[in-house]
């Protein structure tokens, strides 16, 4: 079993690497249980759990739960009880788990996600403001070095600060990319003429912000660049709003294990079984094997 100093750096590779992942930590345990405060594991997206959270069942609301946090960025504390009448307590969402041998765990859940990233070509003091803001305001800002290299997996926003160079060709590639914010530093009277020449429709033509940024009265490229960093934020509210932790996770991401009931992943890291019509998935190997016994006796 990992330490949690090995997991630590394979979080901290995956951080670096760009791939979200969950950190569940067990923060309390009622007897009789197998995990104890303190016992931690990384989750990732498909499911893959390295570390130790407890037995097959608490892995498998784990694992859920995990993906679920996933998808809004929210931490969430988890309580998972064999008892059918626990009070629900603000805060906490609440999973009844029969499987367990009788024990209750509270695990924490801390999902990372990477970062959005903000695109910025050119050579302009703007460009090169933008740069220094890397992670400043919660996002990755990079360089596109060539008008043709692709945008990184990710990106939110595109900036194009080239006086005149390739604009075009980037600001053609941003809107046919679908990327939610893409802006043109230019002038109030340049500006319009660029976007009427590009080979796009009106309707994608419309998309692009120029002059990119908030009017706040910038002066200096340090001010440009915080307008429109500003602006690229508020566009990713307004696509993008928060969504509210849910009691169980969401429909299209979990399966119900025949067996048991239990609320498990529909992820190949489950134990599932492979059938001619649909998977079936399982909260742990027991329920799997009870299943292939007799599958009639658990109908789906």
């Amino acid at each position: 079993m990992p330490t949690r100093s090995d997991l630590a750096t394979r979080a901290a590779a995956l951080t670096a690497a760009g791939t979200p992942f969950v950190w569940a930590t067990v923060v309390r345990a009622e007897r009789p249980t197998s995990a104890k405060p303190g016992d931690s594991a990384l989750v990732l997206p498909g499911g893959e759990l390295d570390g130790f959270v407890g037995g097959e069942c608490a892995e498998a609301t784990v694992r859920a739960q995990s993906i679920e946090a996933l998808t809004t960025g929210e931490t969430r504390m988890v309580r998972i009880t064999p008892v059918p009448d626990t009070a629900q307590e603000p805060g906490v969402v609440l999973v009844h788990n029969s499987c367990l041998s009788g024990g209750t765990l509270d695990v924490f859940l801390e999902p990372s996600r990477p970062l959005p990233v903000v695109v910025v070509y050119g050579q302009a003091p703007i460009a090169a403001a933008l740069i220094r803001a890397d992670r400043v305001f919660g996002q990755q800002i990079r360089a596109l070095a060539n008008p043709d290299d692709p945008l990184p997996v990710g990106t939110v926003g595109v900036v194009v600060a080239s006086h005149g160079n390739d604009e075009p060709t980037v600001l053609t590639r941003a809107l046919q990319a679908g990327i939610g914010y893409v802006g043109l530093v230019a002038s109030r009277l340049r500006g319009p003429a660029v976007l009427d020449a590009l080979d796009v429709d009106d309707d994608l033509r419309k998309q692009v912000h120029t002059p990119a940024g908030f009017d706040i009265g910038a002066r200096t490229p340090a001010e440009v660049a915080l307008s429109i960093l500003a602006e690229i934020v508020s566009t990713q509210h307004e696509t993008s709003p928060a969504e509210p932790i849910v009691r169980e996770p969401a429909n299209d991401m979990t399966s119900r294990d025949p067996v048991c009931g239990m609320t498990v992943a529909a992820v190949n890291a489950s134990p599932h079984v492979d059938g001619p019509d649909r998977t079936v998935y399982f909260c742990g190997t027991g329920c799997r094997t009870a299943y292939l016994d007799d599958p009639a006796a658990y109908p789906l």
